[in-house]
């Protein structure tokens, strides 16, 4: 995570400094275009695309992140922490044994999960799927 942050740091150094020398090469040209402005302008440009990558980078990082810990505590609501139950076993005498999982917080994790996975495609901000009550079929609704 430090190098991520380094480069971005890095690469919002690089865009300031790309930044300054725009200014200071129009204010020395007289706002004029000239060869030395553009050149600063250039190297701007390429300078903000740098950056942009580098907040990109930055940005998968931490959807990755929040999408580990939010599978992570899916897995936590539907099973508990485990090492408090593989305590409670082993104080019990049963120390290989690990909790069943019930079916019913089977499907409810297997619900949670999906409808995580829909909410962090891109595009599709709640674009989550509503159960329907309309016991109609597809050929019923196409006539």
């Amino acid at each position: 995570m430090d190098h991520i942050a380094n480069r971005l740091q890095r690469a919002y150094n690089a865009l300031l400094k790309a930044v300054s020398d725009v200014l200071e090469a129009k204010e020395s040209a007289e706002s004029q275009r000239t060869s030395r402005t553009d050149a600063a302008l250039e190297q701007f440009y390429n300078t903000f695309q740098l950056f942009q990558a580098a907040c990109d980078q930055a940005q998968e990082f931490v959807d990755s992140v929040r999408q580990r810990i939010g599978s992570e505590c899916i897995v936590d609501e539907a099973t508990g922490p485990i090492s408090q139950k593989l305590i409670k076993l082993s104080e019990g005498g049963n120390k290989s044994a690990i909790p069943p999982l019930s079916a019913t917080r089977l499907e409810q994790m297997s619900r949670a999960v999906r409808l995580l996975v829909l909410e962090l495609q891109p595009g599709s901000s709640a674009a989550i799927p509503q159960p329907t009550t309309d016991n109609r079929t597809a050929d019923d609704m196409s006539h």
